[in-house]
C-alpha cells in the first residue's frame, strides 16, 4: 500500500501545494482567537478570494470580528506552484473594508478584484508591501515553502495563524523559534489529521476516513504566535519517577519518557519526550532544552538523537520541569 504521506513528498518536489482548507476547520480553530481581530487588518496572502474559505470566513464575519480591513492575494494560475484553481493570466488581490456581507458572503467581483503587476508570490515586493500594512496573517501557505514563509513573518514582526505539517517542527529554524517562545501550536485538528480539498493526489485513507474530492493528511498543525489560553493550561502530572520506568539515555544525562502523559511530576532533571508534547506545552511549566540532532544542550549528538540500550530513540524533545 502506498505511504499515506507520499503526497507530501511529491508536493515538496513538484511544489504542487494545493491543499485547500475546509471552512469547518477554519471555523473550529478561529473561534479561539476572536478577541484578537478587533480593529485589525487581516492578510490572507495565499488565497484566491473567488474560492478561498479563508476569504469566506473573514468576509462573512467581518463585522462580528470588528475587522478594519481584509486583504487577500493569490499566485497566478500559470505555474506548477498553484494557489488558485481559477485560470488567470494575472495575479489578483482584493481589499475589503466591510459593509457588503449582510447574511451572505460578499461577492469578490462586486467588491472589486484588482490585478497585481507581478505573479502574486508572497515573496514579491507587491505582496510584501501589502504585508507591511497588515496586522495578522491567516492562511494555509505552501508546505514546501514553510521555512521561507515563516521567516518572512518573523522578519516583518507579524502576528499569524497558519497551517503547516508537524514535520516543520523538526526544521532547525522552526524549532529554534518554538524553543525561544516565538511560535507555538494552536488548538489543532482532530487527531492531527485534516481533509483538504484537492485535485492532484489520490486519497489512500481508510473507507471510514475517505471523503470524495478530498485528501486526508496526517500530522497537520496550526502554528501561531498569538497568545491563547491553551498555551497557559497546566499539564496535570500524576506519575512519580523511578529508574525502572524512566531509564537514563546511554549518551546523555536525561531520562526517556515515551509518552507525554507519563511525564513524572517529581523529576528535576532533563527528560526526552515525543514531539507530540508540544500540543500540551506550557512555557510557564516547562523549559525546552533542545531537539535531538539540533540540540541546545547536547550539540555533540549531531545528526542523531538520544540512545537507549544501544538504539537511537526517534525524535525526542529534551525538556525540564521549571516548577521543580
Amino acid at each position: 500500500m502506498p505511504n499515506k504521506n507520499e503526497h507530501l513528498t511529491k508536493a515538496n518536489k513538484a511544489k504542487r501545494d494545493e491543499f485547500y482548507t475546509q471552512l469547518t476547520d477554519i471555523e473550529k480553530e478561529l473561534r479561539h482567537y476572536k478577541d484578537h481581530f478587533k480593529d485589525k487588518v487581516v492578510f490572507c496572502n495565499c488565497d484566491d478570494p473567488r474560492i478561498s474559505n479563508f476569504f469566506h470566513y473573514f468576509s462573512y464575519n467581518f463585522e462580528k470580528l470588528g475587522l478594519k480591513k481584509l486583504i487577500t492575494t493569490c499566485y497566478k494560475n500559470q505555474n506548477m506552484d498553484l494557489f488558485s484553481q481559477n485560470d488567470s493570466e494575472r495575479a489578483v488581490y482584493l481589499e475589503y473594508t466591510g459593509g457588503m456581507s449582510g447574511d451572505n458572503v460578499p461577492d469578490p467581483e462586486q467588491i472589486g478584484l484588482k490585478e497585481l503587476q507581478g505573479d502574486g508570490d508572497f515573496r514579491s515586493k507587491e505582496c510584501i508591501d501589502l504585508l507591511k500594512q497588515s496586522d495578522i496573517v491567516v492562511t494555509n501557505p505552501p508546505f514546501s515553502l514553510f521555512r521561507e514563509y515563516v521567516a518572512q513573518l518573523i522578519e516583518y514582526d507579524k502576528k499569524f495563524l497558519i497551517i503547516g505539517h508537524q514535520n516543520a517542527i523538526t526544521y532547525k529554524e522552526t524549532f529554534n523559534l518554538i524553543a525561544t517562545n516565538k511560535i507555538w501550536l494552536g488548538y489543532g485538528f482532530n487527531r492531527n489529521c485534516a481533509h483538504f480539498i484537492n485535485r492532484h493526489y489520490v486519497d489512500y485513507a481508510s473507507d471510514a476516513d475517505h471523503k470524495e474530492g478530498m485528501i486526508r493528511v496526517s500530522g497537520v498543525q496550526w502554528f501561531t504566535n498569538i497568545d491563547i489560553s491553551k498555551r497557559h493550561e497546566e499539564m496535570i502530572l500524576f506519575k512519580t519517577y523511578n529508574p525502572e520506568d524512566y531509564p537514563t539515555y546511554d549518551n546523555c544525562d536525561a531520562i526517556e519518557v515515551s509518552r507525554t502523559v507519563e511525564i513524572p511530576m517529581d523529576y528535576k532533571g532533563a527528560m526526552g519526550v515525543p514531539i507530540t508534547f508540544l500540543n500540551k506545552y506550557n512555557p510557564d511549566q516547562f523549559e525546552i532544552l533542545g531537539l535531538d540532532d539540533h540540540n541546545l544542550v547536547y550539540p555533540e549528538w549531531r545528526g542523531r538523537g538520544p540512545e537507549l540500550n544501544g538504539k537511537t530513540i526517534y525524535r525526542r524533545i529534551i525538556i525540564r520541569n521549571k516548577r521543580l
